[in-house]
């Protein structure tokens, strides 16, 4: 069997250095594995659509830099590497809660335009951290109690709710660092159990559920997928049609 490969498109430093650490429960079960290949600057929602320009004496469109920088890096890493999907992963802070529709379409956007032309859409999906990477890190306190040296509490309800993870983590810990002590968390983060209550971590489920039905398994109990909440406004991207095999 094949190995599948997830290029990540990242917006944060931290996500850069160490995210891919996060999905080591799905290559425990899948033959797949997880890279990030490109950075990017954050993208917020447009006040109006960016200007048309063409390419003078030939009629051509210029693409917009959305597309060059997250469009045509897709599919460049999708002629490299063959069963590869692509992934854009961005923080939703408390202060863009709202606007969760509008920047996901400003990615979405940038993906199909580059990708729709080569039928390879579906190999490519738009996911959130909410609130934050961080907000996972409070469902595993004893991740943090172990690497921290400080005691948290067992969440209260739903920590994609939490409006400053990081704020919450540096009440119990003030020197905490994103970059140091994230490179530490996350590969002891455990996702089933983060995931083992069903209305709750909604956006991270469905970033989990895009890679199970991009590699063609089904919606079974863990992650609770088959009955468990998906997010708003990211969970039309995991239909049945996600999964694709291409050279």
């Amino acid at each position: 069997m094949s190995r599948h490969r997830f290029g990540l498109i990242v917006t944060g430093e931290g996500e850069r250095q160490f995210i891919a650490r996060l999905f080591r429960s799905l290559q425990s079960e899948y033959p797949c594995d997880f890279e990030v290949f490109r950075r990017i600057g954050q993208r917020s929602p447009r006040s109006q659509p960016p200007a048309s320009l063409t390419v003078t004496g030939t009629g051509k469109r210029v693409p917009t830099k959305d597309e060059t920088e997250i469009g045509s890096a897709a599919l460049a890493y999708m002629q490299q590497h063959r069963e590869a999907f692509v992934i854009v992963l961005d923080d939703l802070e408390w202060d863009r809660r709202n606007d969760a529709e509008r920047v996901f379409g400003r990615y979405r956007e940038a993906l199909d335009a580059v990708l729709g032309t080569c039928g390879l859409s579906h190999a490519a999906s738009v996911h959130f951290f909410v609130m934050m990477l961080e907000a996972y890190y409070l469902a595993c306190p004893d991740v943090l109690e172990i690497t921290l040296g400080v005691g948290f509490p067992q969440p209260n309800g739903d920590v994609e709710a939490v409006r400053s993870p990081v704020g919450t983590i540096k009440d119990r810990c003030p020197g905490f660092d994103k970059i140091k002590d994230g490179s530490r968390i996350v590969p002891q983060l455990d996702v089933p159990a983060i995931l083992r209550d069903p209305n709750t971590c909604a956006s991270l489920r469905t970033l989990f559920a895009w890679c199970v039905r991009a590699m063609g398994g089904e919606f079974e109990h863990r992650y609770r997928l088959a009955d468990g909440k998906l997010y708003h406004a990211t969970k039309d991207q995991t239909g049945s049609g996600a999964r694709v095999a291409h050279a």
